[in-house]
């Protein structure tokens, strides 16, 4: 049974939860993380969830999100969950974090204090069939022309951390 660490406002662990708990009844807030990956082209890579996913199965979001389990550091996580998810690893940096709160459907609510790293890598990622239906590099202006045009396709983190990533790296 997985859980996830829960937090207050400022990021303070207290305590731990069931995941499917932590998304149930209005959600509980913890801390999360999203991983965005580019290309020496600035292009982002982005993958489409597996349509067996819990919750946003079928939609486009960035190369790895996920949540560190209890006495997993987030440098940890990263790592682990990007070799698992996307099938590759590479150097990752802490750009920025924030806080929100989303509808996911069926009954869930994804209420997460969500850490934002940013990494390069230009080979070929081999996802994990269980987590990811499809993947593509997407130039960024398409990308975010297709977001502001067709935002039901995307998951609710991805469209609220895009443009700051995007305006963090200076792209």
């Amino acid at each position: 049974m997985e859980k996830v660490i829960l937090v207050d406002e400022k990021d303070n662990e207290i305590g731990t939860e069931e995941k499917i708990k932590a998304h149930q009844n209005g959600g509980k807030l913890h801390r999360a993380f999203s991983i965005f990956i580019f290309n020496s082209q600035g292009q982002m890579l982005i993958h489409r969830r597996a349509a067996i996913k819990y919750h946003s199965p079928g939609l486009w979001t960035n190369a790895c999100c996920s949540h560190p389990r209890p006495g997993e550091s987030l440098k940890e996580a990263v790592h682990r969950r990007l070799k698992e998810e996307m099938g590759f690893d590479c150097e990752l940096e802490e750009s920025f974090s924030f806080i929100y709160k989303a509808d996911v459907g069926n009954g869930l609510t994804e209420w997460e204090f969500d850490h934002v790293f940013t990494g390069r890598f230009d080979g070929e990622p081999e996802p994990n069939p269980k987590e990811v239906d499809d993947w593509k590099w997407m130039n960024i202006d398409e990308l975010k022309k297709d977001i502001e045009q067709n935002p039901e396709k995307y998951t609710p983190w991805f469209r609220i951390a895009f443009e700051r990533v995007v305006n963090h790296l200076k792209l």
